[in-house]
Formats: C-alpha cells, structure tokens, sequence
C-alpha cells in the first residue's frame, strides 16, 4: 500500500472485528458489513476482507471477492476474438468496497490502496482457480469513474457494470 504500511493490514473479515463502528456513508454498505458479510461467508457466497487500523483496530475499510460468470456476448468484440465462446467466462466479483468515512483515512489514497489490494488478490487468486477479470458494479456515475480511472471498462450495456482483465492487472502489477 502506498500509505504506511505498518499502519494497515488487511485480513478476512472474523467475528473479533468491531463491525458496528464501521460507517462509509453508504446505508447498504455499512449494514452489508454489519449484517451480511458473516453470513455470506459462512454460506461460501462471498469472502470479505478488512483493512485494519493497527493504531485502532479500527475497520478502515473493505472489500470483498466471490465468484463469478461474465456473458461471452457481453464483452467487447475486441476481446471475444481471442476468448473460447463459452457460454460463460469465469471471473472474479468484486462485490463491495467501503472506506470508512472518518477524516483519517478520506483523501489519502486509501481508497485506491485498498482497490489496488482488492486486485493483487483477484489476480492472485486467478492463477490458481482461473479468472478472465475481475468486475464490478458501480453504485453510480461517481463510483463508475474511480474504477474507471484505475483502468476498468465499462460493459456495453451498462455503464455502472466494469471489468478489469486479467491481464490489464498483471501489467500494472510490474
């Protein structure tokens, strides 16, 4: 991470985790954290993972990962040409991603460490299970434009739903 890395360190979400003191803003997000994301990983649906405040133990932020299938036809022809038409290509959901809110961690790149981790572990993860991308859905034009500045693409059909290849991630990588 570009911020003190002694500071933070990200883990999977466990029950020793202060999940109510989390708040980004965001309703759907905080009450996701709060009352959702155990019960998606005990079920194996999603895996969460925190950036943890070394100096708090505070949850300053999270994401979280699951799998996931993209419609052959719904990515562009550039990228098809050089893809097997499966029904489905296998991929990585990048299912949420919250900052806390505080004044400590807003406005000093924590947003993009913690993306730019959230993606180191896709494409980790896309060596060993396979992955064409990770994708995302925007919950508006305002979230659609920070993933698009770290290099995600819009789907044809809809602008609020973004891939990053695979590939993309593991030349930003070097």
């Amino acid at each position: 991470m570009a911020n003190d890395e002694r500071q933070f360190v990200i883990m999977p979400l466990d029950r020793g985790h202060d999940r109510a003191t989390f708040s980004c803003g965001v309703p759907a997000l905080d009450r996701y954290l709060r009352e959702q994301a155990g019960q998606d990983q005990q079920r194996h649906i999603a895996r969460t993972f925190v950036l943890i405040d070394r100096t708090t133990s505070r949850i300053a932020g999270y994401y979280t990962l699951a799998a996931y299938g993209i419609e052959w036809q719904d990515l562009p022809a550039t990228l098809t040409k050089r893809l097997p038409p499966y029904p489905r290509i296998p991929a990585i959901l990048l299912g949420r991603l919250a900052l806390h809110q505080d004044s400590r961690y807003r406005g000093k790149g924590l947003g993009g460490d913690l993306l730019s981790r959230a993606l180191e572990h896709a494409f980790d993860l896309s060596n060993q299970i396979g992955a064409f991308a990770v994708v995302v859905q925007a919950k508006d034009l305002s979230a659609a434009a920070f993933y698009r500045h770290y290099n995600f693409i819009p789907f044809t059909d809809d602008p609020l739903r973004l891939f990053i290849a695979m590939g993309t991630i593991g030349k930003l990588r070097r």
